[in-house]
């Protein structure tokens, strides 16, 4: 028997609202919008505080930090943790571990399991993020309303003996308040005990908070819905540079199994997908082995000049 859609098997109602996915796709990102405006206006309109236009150059650099180091969590989670293709050591599991918390998508066990099912069920009833259910309920009622069955999965087989998953899992509130709040915390303390720009710090902090929600949204919106439609080719680069290479969908459920989503040579492939140059560069540290490329994306040896 077919599974029934999840849009309509699923409650959807306040008590069956999941909070902490509410807060981290809609409160948070709005907050960081509130603290960049209330930075920007304090700054401009008081004499006494200084404002200087680098701040702005300085928020978008830190902006797109946060945003690639998300990617770089959620994209290696992806194609190394759920999709296997290859072998992460310790320096390279604590740096995932930790963007991966940064990203605020969950944690490890529940996102592998159920991209899990997606990729069991694409596109048909049973498919969490099925676009064909309504683009909305694809981007973030999936995430709003949960199967509380699906929260009670256990932690995939081949991640158990992964230290820094079960690590990562077991702390994961505690990880992500120290992330979030605590450190910020004291940075902010710090700045206004030794005298800094409180302003500024507050503006860096928004851009971060900001990024990191673009980065969550390009995720479940730019994948799941747009990932799954035909889309024109500059539109899969826009959103690829903000995935990190994960927006290349074409060819992801046919090959799953791959380190990379672009050819491993020429200069722009690796800048469109950086997570997959990320794996490359774990790969010449020895932070990673064994990665596994789709043929498509491996570059063809040079044949040998006719005599």
């Amino acid at each position: 028997m077919a599974p029934l859609p999840r849009s309509q098997s699923i409650e959807k109602s306040w008590s069956n609202l999941d909070w902490p996915s509410v807060f981290a796709a809609v409160i948070y990102p709005s907050l960081g919008v509130i603290g960049l405006i209330l930075a920007m206006v304090l700054g401009l309109a008081l004499p006494a505080i200084t404002f200087h236009w680098w701040y702005i150059v300085l928020a978008m650099m830190v902006g797109g930090i946060t945003l690639m180091a998300c990617n770089m969590g959620i994209g290696v989670l992806h194609r190394i943790w759920q999709h296997k293709a290859g072998e992460l050591k310790w320096p390279a599991q604590i740096i995932t571990a930790l963007n991966c918390v940064l990203a605020m998508q969950g944690t490890l066990k529940d996102w592998v399991n159920y991209h899990s099912q997606h990729h069991r069920l694409s596109d048909k009833p049973g498919d969490p993020h099925n676009p064909a259910e309504g683009k909305l309920w694809a981007w973030m009622g999936w995430l709003f309303f949960r199967d509380r069955n699906d929260l009670k999965r256990p932690m995939a087989m081949w991640l158990r003996d992964i230290p820094f998953v079960k690590i990562t899992d077991q702390h994961y509130n505690w990880l992500t308040l120290t992330i979030h709040l605590f450190v910020p915390a004291a940075i902010y303390l710090a700045t206004w005990a030794l005298g800094g720009s409180v302003i500024l710090v507050l503006l860096l902090h928004s851009a971060a908070i900001i990024a990191r929600g673009v980065q969550f949204h390009a995720t479940i919106l730019g994948i799941n819905v747009f990932g799954h439609l035909k889309t024109p080719l500059w539109f899969d680069y826009v959103l690829a540079l903000l995935t990190g290479g994960e927006a290349f969908h074409d060819h992801h459920h046919d090959y799953p199994v791959s380190a990379l989503h672009l050819p491993r040579k020429g200069f722009f492939n690796r800048i469109f997908d950086y997570n997959g140059t990320l794996l490359l560069i774990f790969e010449k540290l020895k932070w990673a082995k064994d990665l596994k490329i789709a043929p498509q994306f491996i570059s063809q040896p040079r044949l040998p000049a006719a005599e």
